[in-house]
């Protein structure tokens, strides 16, 4: 479980009753975004339902019974974040958005280098600048992963950037195709798919080069490790495909 000062309240008013939960915010936007496939107990600060989180005031039984047609908390507490809002507070947010905003910085810095100067990397701190010159803003609630692109055409006109690109095919086996090809092909900007006929998915998506085991790390996990992953060296490959 987390601490309650590192949760947010998820709420959902149904029926005319309240009920709120208490959980990880980075966790509760994966379980709403239904990318959430971790353990429930780890990520929430209490194995309860409230109708109001702050004075700990539980609702009605029957109430829980009438919306949820269980009172088994770790069941209805998914429902909640579902189908409820993130209540989320002023400083909480502010964590939230430094928190996204230093992992955006480094995630550019680590992959993208100067064309200009012989392709060697820009230092965070430009970076940092950059982005601020641009005025780009940073959502808190939003993956840094789907953030990166719009930041890097941010920066473009403020400084010389480049992002050394890899292409990557991803074959799928059946059993994991329906739940993970929709995880996978946000990872970067899918060129094409293709549905097998026995029921398997190929995708190939091309990324920031610098990202190739985040992108092994979400495959295996998505899959357990069953599906095949191959690097597309040229264009004619792809097509091949």
């Amino acid at each position: 479980m987390i601490s309650l000062d590192d949760a947010v309240t998820a709420r959902l008013e149904s029926h005319g009753a309240r009920f709120e939960v208490l959980v990880d915010p980075d966790a509760a936007l994966a379980i709403k975004r239904g990318e959430f496939d971790g353990d429930l107990e780890d990520v929430i600060a209490a194995r309860d339902v409230f109708e109001n989180a702050s004075r700990g005031d539980r609702p009605a039984e029957s109430d829980v019974e009438k919306v949820f047609d269980t009172t088994d908390p770790m069941e209805i507490i998914p429902q909640v974040i579902e189908r409820g809002e993130i209540q989320i507070t002023a400083e909480q947010r502010r964590k939230m958005l430094e928190r996204k905003r230093r992992e955006l910085i480094d995630r550019i810095a680590r992959n993208a280098v100067n064309p200009q100067m012989d392709d060697a990397p820009h230092p965070p701190d430009r970076i940092e600048n950059a982005l601020e010159e641009a005025g780009f803003d940073v959502d808190p609630m939003e993956r840094v992963e789907s953030q990166v692109e719009d930041a890097l055409d941010a920066l473009r006109p403020v400084i010389p950037i480049r992002f050394d690109e890899v292409t990557m095919a991803v074959q799928v086996p059946p059993d994991y195709a329906g739940s993970a090809q929709a995880q996978i092909r946000q990872f970067g900007d899918l060129e094409r798919e293709e549905w097998q006929a026995d029921g398997s998915w190929i995708g190939v998506l091309t990324f920031p080069a610098g990202l190739q085991n985040d992108f092994y790390d979400l495959v295996n996990e998505h899959t357990s490790g069953e599906a095949e992953v191959q690097i597309i060296r040229d264009e004619d490959e792809i097509a091949r495909r």
